[in-house]
């Protein structure tokens, strides 16, 4: 396998095959994000793609492929449905595909192009969505607001895809803390995801978020009030059937539950915590990491 600069994947996908389909990220504009900034985004040649495709095919055990990297769904409809093909040819063992998405590569395609995609294979979309709070969404350059989130999340639930969502703990400072994760709960209440992944942002040096906090223009809350954002989210979030879960090694507050069924009993983890500035069940700063 042909891998250029380093992999990004979801912690889900930890057992999964990376095929590198893009190069970088088609927006490579967050201002949190230093993933891809030494990147240049561009789409590999399908005969690249599937030499390696054929190389992981002494793999006969493989039963989920990533495609990396930022965003493969941007890839044009009729090559990305070659890729997997390709895929379905020489990895028959395969059961599930997933890639990363953004409200733009999403809206893109129509529900009926994601059908076609699920039916080859195609089978979780994981949406960076960060916050709900339209206000943010524009100061973090997210490329898409509320609206634009939210319809990019139904067409893809509304195409038979398991959509997975993230949000950040702490990206609206200590000032817009609160609108955050109150509009972080409509929105994921809105979208109705199967999968929810909270991170806390990490101020990496490098970033316009880190330069923002070198001049006091921006200050994360303390541990307890980044778990006070992560109560009100699930407080305020409302969902059919959704795993939720802070165990990313970014949080201070490891939580895996099944949403509503586990809402009450979560909530008042929660605050127990809180109330009760239980320093002893928080993760070590020497232990958080991206």
């Amino acid at each position: 396998m042909k891998y250029e600069g380093p992999i990004i994947r979801p912690p889900s996908e930890a057992e999964s095959l990376l095929l590198q389909v893009t190069v970088g990220c088609s927006h490579n504009r967050c201002i949190f994000c230093s993933s891809f900034k030494d990147k240049r985004f561009r789409i590999k040649a399908l005969a690249e793609i599937e030499e390696d495709i054929r190389e992981a095919a002494c793999y006969p055990w493989v039963e989920r492929v990533f495609l990396c990297d930022g965003d493969a769904l941007i890839i044009p409809q009729q090559r990305l449905l070659k890729i997997l093909e390709l895929i379905r040819t020489h990895l028959p063992s395969v059961k599930r595909i997933g890639l990363y998405g953004n409200a733009k590569s999403i809206r893109k395609k129509s529900v009926a192009e994601l059908i076609s995609l699920r039916e080859r294979g195609l089978g979780i979309i994981y949406l960076g969505v960060e916050t709900g709070n339209e206000e943010l969404l524009r100061l973090i350059h997210k490329g898409a607001g509320y609206d634009e989130m939210v319809d990019a999340g139904r067409r893809v639930k509304e195409a038979g895809i398991c959509l997975s969502v993230t949000v950040l703990l702490g990206i609206g400072g200590r000032d817009r803390s609160t609108a955050h994760a109150e509009d972080t709960g409509r929105i994921l209440t809105d979208m109705d995801p199967d999968y929810v992944g909270a991170l806390t942002v990490m101020v990496i040096p490098g970033t316009p978020l880190h330069d923002a906090a070198s001049r006091g223009a921006f200050a994360l809350p303390d541990r307890f009030g980044l778990l006070r954002e992560l109560e009100t989210i699930i407080s305020a979030s409302d969902f059919t059937d959704c795993f939720f879960a802070s165990n990313h090694a970014s949080n201070y507050l490891p939580i895996r539950a099944n949403l509503p069924r586990e809402k009450d009993r979560i909530l008042a983890f929660i605050r127990r915590v809180v109330e009760e500035r239980r320093d002893d069940v928080l993760r070590s700063e020497l232990l958080r990491a991206l």
